[in-house]
């Protein structure tokens, strides 16, 4: 099966995205963006350039709380957990997302613009 080119992806993916993938538990930056990769079939690449200034955006609206700890290469790294504010703003996001998807799926099943 032929896959997709990777795709960059923009502050309004990326933080929800960030947000799902702290909340399955603790786990520092290195490792969300390879869960995101994974999870996405190869299909989404999160360059550190967006990562960790989104990470900092998600800290600092308290949506994430971050603590060092030992990482599993022995090296110290910032591990972050969801916060409930966060995890409310995940859910919230989450249904964002589905109505945005149900739209735009509404407009491109029927390019032609026939009302059904």
């Amino acid at each position: 099966m032929k896959t997709s080119p990777k795709s960059d992806l923009s502050q309004g993916t990326l933080d929800p995205l960030v947000l799902r993938i702290v909340a399955l538990g603790p786990i520092h930056g290195y490792a969300i963006a390879q869960r995101i990769q994974q999870m996405s079939r190869e299909a989404l690449q999160v360059q550190q350039g967006s990562l960790y200034p989104a990470l900092h955006r998600l800290e600092y609206k308290k949506f994430l709380v971050a603590e060092w700890a030992e990482s599993e290469t022995g090296r110290d790294a910032k591990f972050y957990r969801l916060t409930p504010k966060g995890l409310a703003q995940l859910k919230r996001e989450t249904e964002s997302w589905a109505r945005l998807t149900e739209a735009v799926g509404l407009i491109l099943q029927n390019p032609q613009g026939e009302i059904s």
